[in-house]
């Protein structure tokens, strides 16, 4: 069976025609499916929306999610319930075509676990197409296992990947980090990213930005490197203007009541610059441990329908 998971948010305008896509692409495939769509808190009319696609097709489940809890906890919800064994992750503003979909499906049939998709051309601004290419190169370099460029969160598990997955606790979700963590066999395909069908854009600069700071911080231990290499740096070259005072003090007659105080200032400053981005790079691997330690549900489930009853117990929260 295949299971798609479908995280939505205020996505009234396109719901009914990613249905329609998605549903003709699974029809055309000959194997029985189920299509997962999780409410992440909607504030539009998303939620009556989905009980409206599940009341009149079986194959549409809807999980709803209590509040809005982000885009890769409402994909850890959604993974949580699918009884696939092909299991792919999709957004539902139909950037990811459906129509695809197929070729995932063949490449899993040769017997990889995992088949990620590789946005080979981004229909958006000059500019966030420059960030992304920057972010998924630092995170190449500063990662401690292997993150393919330019993929996303849209990919085809099987099953034995995703029960990895689900077995993961971690609060703080990068899934394509994840992904790539668990290992197995895993091959990636190109496709042309889509605009947006309709609506307006639920990724914001400041969710992108959370999302490039869990990624690093989740995988990477560099931010702290470069945090003891700038102390190390910058005693190195204090412990050097200690020297040369030194040497002029006792030395020579050079004096040293020069007036200086623009180059103390500066220095001063600096100092406090990389002090502080040292305790705020500390403090965000410390707050991602007190989310950690905290263990406090990942997600809370407020209902679920389409499901059976051995799926009921999954719909409080994780």
């Amino acid at each position: 069976m295949i299971s798609i998971v479908t995280p939505v948010y205020n996505e009234e305008e396109i719901l009914p025609e990613f249905h329609k896509r998605l549903t003709a692409v699974l029809n055309g495939a000959g194997e029985p499916y189920e299509i997962i769509l999780v409410n992440d808190g909607s504030r539009d009319d998303s939620l009556k929306l989905m009980k409206e696609l599940n009341a009149g097709d079986p194959h549409v489940k809807v999980v709803g999610l209590s509040r809005n809890f982000g885009h890769q906890t409402a994909i850890t919800a959604g993974l949580a319930y699918a009884a696939g064994d092909l299991i792919a992750i999709m957004d539902s503003d139909l950037q990811d075509p459906p129509e695809v979909l197929p070729a995932f499906f063949n490449k899993a049939r040769e017997g990889f676990d995992v088949i990620y998709a590789i946005r080979k051309k981004r229909k958006e601004g000059v500019f966030k197409k420059a960030a992304y290419s920057i972010f998924y190169r630092l995170l190449k370099k500063m990662a401690n296992i292997d993150i393919p460029l330019d993929s996303g969160d849209f990919c085809i598990m099987s099953r034995r990947a995703l029960d990895i997955l689900n077995s993961m606790p971690e609060r703080n979700r990068f899934l394509r980090g994840l992904r790539g963590w668990i290992g197995l066999r895993q091959t990636g395909l190109e496709y042309d990213r889509d605009r947006r069908f309709a609506g307006e854009v639920k990724y914001t600069f400041s969710k992108l930005v959370k999302l490039a700071f869990d990624g690093f911080i989740s995988f990477s231990y560099v931010p702290l490197r470069l945090a003891s290499f700038f102390g190390l740096m910058i005693s190195a070259m204090s412990f050097l203007g200690i020297l040369i005072i030194f040497y002029l003090s006792f030395f020579t007659s050079t004096t040293t009541s020069v007036p200086g105080w623009a180059s103390v200032l500066v220095t001063i400053l600096f100092l406090g610059g990389v002090q502080l981005v040292s305790i705020g790079i500390i403090g965000e691997y410390i707050g991602r441990i007190y989310d950690e330690v905290k263990q406090r549900p990942l997600y809370v489930v407020q209902d679920a329908l389409g499901f059976d009853a051995k799926n009921e117990g999954r719909a409080v929260s994780r």
